[in-house]
């Protein structure tokens, strides 16, 4: 008796054995055909709205036509959106940036975003917080902490972008800094970060701290591989100028 049930679970397993190799071989043959095919066609899946390029670019003709202010902002504003900073002062570093902005701002050396809090998780698109003056204004702070830049050689121009309007604040600061290419956003990195907090200090100090020191918190993070005289070589380069000694 149990011979002959072992001898039926024997003939079960072979039977499933039999089956899944035939399925795994179908699988196989399917898998070596997909090889050969796109797998997804991407034509039905990708949009495209001339009606958003043409919104994006409205939002910047704005953006363009803002209001210029010194820093700090003096007095306290609701919203959210994007901003730009211009440098005007007299470190010889930045002198063919100054003199662009001599006039009139023409050329930001940074382009940044303030969102509402909750925004990235979509709880909140009305900003009722002064999101945008707080972010300009620590950035005015950041620059002070330094010792050799001032928040009087600089400049800024901001788009309020609420509501509706908030979901461009991305697009459009993404489309300023390709079309700008701000030295702080695309060759001397760091200049927007914040303070870590406790327990991440770890992390490399930034390009922009090893280039212009001062912001107490950044002095608890470590050395990277890079230094001052690399950043500045880099920056000598970009302006076609001889390398710093």
């Amino acid at each position: 008796m149990k011979g002959r049930i072992c001898h039926g679970l024997q003939n079960k397993l072979l039977e499933a054995v039999g089956f899944f190799s035939k399925v795994y071989s179908k699988k196989t043959d399917n898998q070596i055909t997909m090889r050969n095919k796109p797998q997804v066609e991407t034509e039905s899946h990708t949009f495209k709205s001339p009606k958003f390029r043409s919104v994006v670019e409205d939002a910047i003709s704005f953006f363009s036509k803002a209001p210029i202010y010194n820093l700090p902002i003096q007095k306290p504003f609701l919203g959210s959106g994007v901003y730009s900073l211009y440098y005007k002062g007299e470190l010889g570093v930045y002198a063919p940036l100054a003199c662009l902005n001599k006039q009139t701002c023409v050329q930001p050396i940074y382009i940044g975003k303030a969102v509402p809090s909750g925004w990235r998780t979509g709880r909140k698109i009305e900003s009722t917080t002064t999101d945008l003056f707080r972010r300009i204004n620590e950035h005015a702070r950041n620059i002070s902490h330094t010792k050799d830049l001032k928040a009087t050689d600089f400049q800024c121009q901001f788009i309020i972008l609420s509501g509706a309007e908030a979901d461009l604040i991305v697009p459009v600061e993404a489309e300023l800094i390709r079309r700008f290419k701000p030295l702080w956003n695309s060759l001397v990195d760091g200049f927007g970060n914040h303070d870590p907090g406790k327990g991440r200090y770890q992390q490399a100090l930034s390009e922009w701290d090893l280039l212009h020191p001062g912001r107490p918190w950044a002095k608890k993070l470590q050395k990277g591989t890079s230094n001052r005289k690399k950043v500045l070589e880099a920056l000598n380069k970009f302006f076609e100028k001889p390398s710093a000694s």
